[in-house]
């Protein structure tokens, strides 16, 4: 991970300056979206953001807070890969092997594309979350499991009852075509990087507040931050609705829906 998080200096308020400029106002220039983005990439994925490029970016805990914004647009970036990788695999095996097993081996290697872009990021905060919530445990017994590098055995079942469900739906989908794919491949890398935003937004930070990495991100979400992803989200789950319709839309939306209200009733 390229980026160092400094915990030692406060917070800055909304009248402090960062790069020479208002943060409120600094955000609304173009240049300062895309630095934001950047570093919202830099953060998620593997995709390098170094040398003069990183310098024109910069960092610090208050940007890092402001590009949880851009978690969505990370997401459409992934999605992207996944599609791509997807669209190829589908149109090279499905040329010389003529065979339904086409779709499945396309949708594992998008799935492999996807999980390598992000280091397997989500993957890995899947199984310390399905370890510390998978047992009947104190919240503070929790904590500590979840920052235990070690996967249990709660952690092993999530991923492969995750990622085996997850390739088996889009070899599924791609039976209707590849654009069906890039459609649930869009909406569900975007709306899964904004519903825990949204949860952030409404619970407070548990964790370690000398040593938690993620508390620049999860301390303090403001309306501002949640108005951009929304805005990511939005023309995500539009293009969806135009290219498969809203069936295909609700029947993403509603399962995303029940699992995100639940998460929030466990961590409540």
């Amino acid at each position: 991970m390229p980026v160092q998080i400094d915990m030692t200096p406060e917070h800055p308020t909304e009248h402090e300056e960062d790069n020479g400029l208002p943060l409120h106002h600094e955000a609304d220039r173009p240049e300062g979206f895309l630095q934001r983005f950047l570093l919202a990439l830099q953060f998620f994925t593997r995709i390098p953001v170094t040398g003069r490029l990183a310098d024109w970016v910069g960092f610090s805990p208050e940007m890092l807070r402001a590009c949880a914004a851009h978690f969505p647009g990370v997401g459409l970036v992934v999605a992207i890969v996944g599609g791509v990788v997807y669209a190829l695999a589908d149109r090279l095996w499905g040329a010389n092997v003529l065979t339904p097993l086409v779709p499945l081996a396309a949708a594992i290697a998008s799935t492999f594309a996807t999980v390598l872009l992000t280091g397997g990021f989500h993957e890995d905060g899947l199984a310390d979350t399905a370890d510390g919530l998978g047992g009947h445990v104190s919240r503070s017994r929790a904590l500590t499991i979840m920052k235990d590098s070690r996967i249990g055995a709660y952690g092993a079942m999530a991923l492969i009852l995750t990622l085996a469900m997850k390739v088996l739906l889009l070899a599924l989908i791609g039976g209707a075509g590849t654009q069906a794919v890039w459609a649930a491949l869009i909406g569900g890398h975007v709306l899964s990087r904004f519903l825990p935003l949204c949860l952030v937004r409404v619970l407070p930070h548990v964790g370690d507040e000398g040593t938690s990495k993620s508390k620049p991100l999860a301390d303090r979400i403001d309306d501002r931050v949640l108005k951009i992803a929304f805005l990511w989200c939005f023309i995500a789950l539009a293009l969806v609705l135009i290219a498969q319709g809203a069936l295909f839309l609700i029947a993403g939306i509603v399962p995303a829906l029940l699992v995100f209200l639940w998460i929030g009733r466990v961590l409540v």
